[in-house]
């Protein structure tokens, strides 16, 4: 009886392969059949709480708080500091993560999973999620094609929007 021994690399290749199917899966919800609601928010708070201008500013992931308080698009984004809820009123769109803060690499594939805010890229001025360590890897491989990707996809994967409050400052 003959086996066949694979190479360390090949383990390692079938293992991603496992582990991004598992992470979409785990994560994901079809983004041809179910719904998602248009911003990714933990119980109404964006970004886990982090501080959405602090990864342009700052250039890191900084959390937000509740001191420092914007409603926008139907949930709460929490700030480290007065200037930086500001700047996020000031010009929300472009602060905010794209495709709604889920994951980049998950809505490049046409799905859609949670975007981590410790998975994180600003690219072309642009704030991108990404799930977990392995999905960030896999869309840094080809951030241009992702992108694309992404923008193409993003449009086409259902949304409801969120109850919109009238905008609130603390």
């Amino acid at each position: 009886m003959r086996t066949e021994q694979r190479s360390p690399l090949g383990w390692i290749m079938c293992l991603g392969l496992v582990l991004a199917a598992g992470c979409g899966a785990r994560a994901a919800r079809s983004s041809e059949t179910e719904v998602v609601p248009a911003i990714d928010a933990t119980r109404g708070v964006a970004l886990e709480g982090f501080d959405a201008v602090a990864y342009f500013v700052d250039h890191r992931p900084s959390r937000g708080s509740d001191t420092y308080t914007h409603s926008w698009n139907g949930v709460v984004w929490k700030f480290a500091s007065a200037e930086h809820r500001d700047l996020f009123a000031a010009n929300p769109a472009h602060y905010a993560p794209q495709y709604g803060g889920y994951c980049a690499y998950a809505v490049a594939n046409r799905t859609t999973a949670h975007g981590s805010p410790k998975q994180w890229a600003v690219v072309n001025d642009r704030l991108f999620l990404n799930n977990n360590a392995l999905a960030k890897k896999l869309w840094d491989q080809d951030r241009p094609g992702n992108i694309h990707a992404g923008d193409q996809n993003w449009p086409q994967i259902p949304k409801r929007e969120i109850a919109v409050d009238a905008p609130k400052r603390n």
